[in-house]
């Protein structure tokens, strides 16, 4: 199969390729999604096999209205409205009870819940409009490997498994969305994101954050929150402040294998006299280095040679919680220490 890469002004052939049950890959403002139809559970099954996904890691459902969510779930209330209202179209996902048997198990991963979200991205809102059907849309990449934050990174891990990918260049956000679960009595955090804890406590009161580990015969209620992602093929540690770069570049060194680094441009300017292999800007700030987290890591996957990448990390508050928990588990979990 050869991918085609379709421009923005070709959105009813990539609409009709997903209304004939083939993969397209879509923009939106966080990660570059993988499209199929919603409602076809044969089309679903190819998003697995391109990317190698678990098939009980549930995907999300990307929609054009809210109409749609309420045809598939089981009464909206009125903190879904309000969450709706403040955040729509844009990179929250909410999880919802289903009317029975409203989606197929391939598309729930068994579950009788599914996650919903309008992307901010007028290209994809379109798309769907224009294939009549919602769409399931996890990160069009291998499973396990960093997110695509442009059309070039899903045809390097897709090309030639999927119909094709529309170009919609870079995406603004750059990490996927964050995902609340309303199935439950009380608002609980499954996958944190740009819309934070508190801008959602402002809109709809006390929530909870998740902090259970999912077990291997578990299903997971949302992405992310079991598998291995984000992985590289070197080695990533995080260092946890820019005071600790110069030890961790001197431990690098000594480690005798190429290594780069991903910093800020302040830590790289006061690195500038020291040799590595290769370097990666994460911008100037903790916003600039989540849009650019997982292009960096891609870019030394470009480069085989670095075994080792020293990535800068950030306070966990805000956009940095999001942030880290994407790279703690690039990294699985590994810091960089001195002592």
């Amino acid at each position: 199969m050869e991918t085609k890469r379709y421009t923005v002004e070709q959105i009813e052939q990539a609409a009709a390729d997903l209304k004939a049950g083939e993969l397209i890959s879509f923009p939106t403002e966080t990660v570059y999604g993988l499209g199929a139809d919603a409602t076809n559970p044969e089309a679903v099954k190819k998003v697995y096999a391109a990317k190698g996904r678990p098939s009980d890691n549930p995907l999300i459902v990307h929609v054009a209205s809210v109409a749609t969510v309420e045809h598939y779930a089981a009464g909206v209330s009125d903190r879904f409205k309000q969450l709706v209202d403040a955040f729509w179209p844009g990179s929250l996902t909410i999880i919802l009870p289903l009317k029975h048997a409203a989606l197929d198990s391939v598309v729930t991963g068994g579950l009788k819940t599914a996650a919903f979200r309008m992307p901010n991205n007028a290209v994809t809102l379109d798309l769907i409009k224009a294939a009549g059907v919602p769409l399931v849309g996890p990160s069009a990449n291998t499973s396990g490997k960093p997110s695509p934050t442009t059309a070039d990174h899903v045809l390097h891990d897709l090309n030639g498994k999927i119909a094709g990918v529309i170009d919609d260049g870079p995406t603004g956000v750059g990490l996927e969305s964050t995902v609340i679960d309303l199935s439950v009595a009380t608002p609980v955090i499954l996958r944190p994101g740009v819309v934070t804890q508190e801008a959602i406590e402002r809109v709809i009161g006390p929530i909870m954050t998740n902090h259970h580990k999912v077990g291997a015969a578990e299903t997971p209620k949302a992405p992310g929150m079991k598998y291995k992602h984000y992985a590289p093929n070197a080695q990533v540690y995080i260092v946890p402040t820019p005071d600790e770069f110069p030890a961790a570049v001197k431990w690098a060194s000594q480690q005798n294998v190429p290594f780069g680094v991903m910093a800020v441009d302040t830590v790289l300017g006061q690195l500038s006299d020291v040799r590595f292999k290769d370097q990666f800007s994460l911008g100037d700030s903790v916003v600039t280095a989540s849009q650019h987290l997982f292009e960096g890591l891609r870019y030394f996957d470009l480069n085989p040679e670095v075994k080792i990448i020293l990535v800068q990390g950030f306070a966990k508050e805000g956009v940095g919680l999001a942030y880290m928990n994407r790279l703690e588990k690039s990294a699985g979990q590994q810091y960089f220490t001195s002592k």
